[in-house]
């Protein structure tokens, strides 16, 4: 695959050698660059751009206004935040940028931030899958949506639970039931979220219902018996 992709940032030096580093890389196709928000928005809505490569803090439009305007495009580019500001992942996330690169800029990082851009699906109309910033010791790393087996709330958090390991994220088990609901993940208690391919066994007769996925076994609430009867189904 060899694509378009864009580099917005303010600050000049900035911009030239990020731009320099993806024109190395063999899947990269052509690089535009621009030194703003609102020149990077003029670019992308020309179309063509596969992946945007877009620095947080840029007078105008900021990084994080650029990419909620991206929603109003057909077809919206992947998008990489490359900064500064280490705080902002958590925005980041709500907004669906599928990776979070500080600066300075290390090449094997960058590629593999462009890896992960290509492999969402560029050019689609709506990505497939979602990546989410999580909290690793100093270090932030990626969780794919599609890892995801099942989730608990924790007050206005989230614990995300994988085959290698779980994470807590700042996000409502709420706003993930809503966000994740065509992805196949099932609200089957107020504190629980499955996925549905990833329960083996559903016991919902009786006075205590319950999921199975794998060794864990988790409560499903009485008046939310129907709907995930219903949900096991499909």
């Amino acid at each position: 695959m060899s694509v378009e992709v864009l580099v917005a940032d303010d600050e000049a030096p900035a911009l030239r050698e990020l731009a320099a580093l993806l024109s190395a890389d063999p899947r990269v196709d052509v690089v535009h660059t621009a030194s703003g928000g609102a020149e990077a928005l003029q670019v992308l809505e020309r179309g063509g751009v596969a992946v945007a490569f877009l620095d947080i803090h840029m007078p105008g439009i900021s990084g994080f206004d650029l990419t909620r305007a991206l929603a109003g495009l057909r077809v919206r580019p992947a998008v990489v935040f490359v900064t500064a500001d280490d705080s902002g992942a958590v925005r980041a996330f709500d907004l669906e940028a599928v990776d979070y690169v500080l600066k300075p800029v290390r090449v094997e990082r960058l590629s593999r931030a462009l890896g992960r851009a290509l492999a969402t699906g560029v050019g689609a109309e709506a990505a497939d899958d979602e990546t989410i910033p999580v909290t690793v010791g100093s270090a932030t790393r990626w969780v794919r949506r599609a890892e995801v087996r099942w989730v608990q709330a924790n007050g206005d958090y989230s614990r995300l639970y994988t085959p290698t390991g779980d994470h807590l994220v700042r996000v409502t088990l709420s706003e993930l039931a809503d966000r994740w609901a065509d992805a196949g993940f099932v609200r089957v208690h107020r504190s629980y979220l499955v996925h549905r391919d990833a329960v083996r066994e559903v016991r919902l007769s009786g006075t205590a219902p319950t999921v199975l996925l794998g060794d864990i076994e988790l409560p499903v609430s009485r008046r939310l018996v129907a709907a995930v009867r219903e949900a096991m189904r499909r």
